[in-house]
């Protein structure tokens, strides 16, 4: 299992009954989570003076109950081979806070890539000038987007949601990155990838964290387990002749590590390279365990 555990502003404290336990800054929260399917003592003080709680409703949903919570604030996170990063959080909707801390590891894992290639001088660009372009697909509030421009690679970001493309502008904003070459792109992400071929454009990293079912601006139906492999193959289109990574992640509990590695190794099976997968995972301090929080596969050079 990959693990994101550098981080400082961030912990998971405890698990049980079907919720987590969650340091951010100086705020904790409880939410529920599919994972925690066991009960177990709550001896961390946290369960008792929680600043807000997630609750579930069984119909479906749910609603925030706060105690003493600001409507927003802010945590960083310094990345393996960038800068230091300032996420802004928010409550909304669906238990969510604007950032998905697991996925750290992969923010890391891709900012090394990115790095290595720019000092080695390995990535040989469409463009000549040996900056990689990555292009960050269902990019949410801008994690994998920051920390691959902080690693110094031009970023194409693309959302179909205008509000959380705002919010990545802001998180770029707060962490000193309003001048990085990020293209910010709101649209469906299909008929992006779509034009981006017809264009003749090619990226030399392609990171993409697609939801279970969504829709597009316009009504587009996204399902994962029907859309994802030819999805997946339309990017590799998308990818330079010496691409550096191709990395998709999923919380959704059908694509476990096998099935990432399978259709990685079968939509890159011309290009050589390695695929590796594995689940990923936030460590938990009450215990010293593990809570999986989904998978991630790469492919790479």
């Amino acid at each position: 299992m990959w693990i994101a555990d550098r981080w400082k502003d961030y912990e998971v404290m405890d698990t049980s009954s079907g919720e987590k336990l969650e340091r951010w800054g100086n705020y904790t929260l409880v939410r529920p989570d599919p994972q925690v399917i066991w009960n177990t003592d709550k001896k961390a003080q946290g369960w008792k003076k929680m600043n807000g709680h997630y609750h579930r409703s069984k119909a479906g949903g749910g609603e925030w109950e706060f105690f003493d919570l600001p409507e927003q604030w802010s945590i960083n996170y310094k990345v393996e081979k960038g800068s230091n990063l300032t996420f802004n959080l928010k409550p909304f909707s669906f238990k969510h806070t604007g950032l998905f801390p697991e996925q750290a590891v992969n923010w890391d894992w891709c900012s090394v890539k990115i790095a290595d290639a720019i000092k080695n001088g390995t990535c040989k660009t469409t463009d000549g000038d040996g900056v990689p372009k990555v292009l960050n697909l269902f990019a949410y509030t801008g994690g994998a987007t920051l920390a691959a421009a902080s690693a110094g690679a031009r970023v194409t970001h693309v959302d179909a949601s205008k509000g959380m493309v705002t919010w990545a502008k802001e998180n770029a904003a707060s962490s000193g990155l309003s001048e990085a070459p990020i293209r910010w792109i709101v649209d469906d992400c299909v008929k992006f990838v779509e034009r981006e071929i017809r264009r003749g454009n090619k990226y030399d990293g392609i990171i993409m964290d697609p939801p279970s079912y969504g829709r597009g601006p316009k009504g587009e139906t996204w399902k994962i387990e029907e859309s994802v492999f030819p999805f997946i193959e339309l990017c590799t289109e998308l990818l330079s002749d010496n691409a550096l990574f191709f990395l998709i992640n999923s919380y959704t509990t059908g694509l476990q590590p096998a099935v990432l590695t399978y259709m990685l190794s079968t939509a890159l099976k011309n290009r050589g390279g390695h695929v590796e997968a594995s689940e990923i995972g936030l460590p938990v301090s009450s215990n010293k365990l593990v809570l999986p929080c989904g998978a991630t596969g790469r492919w790479y050079n």
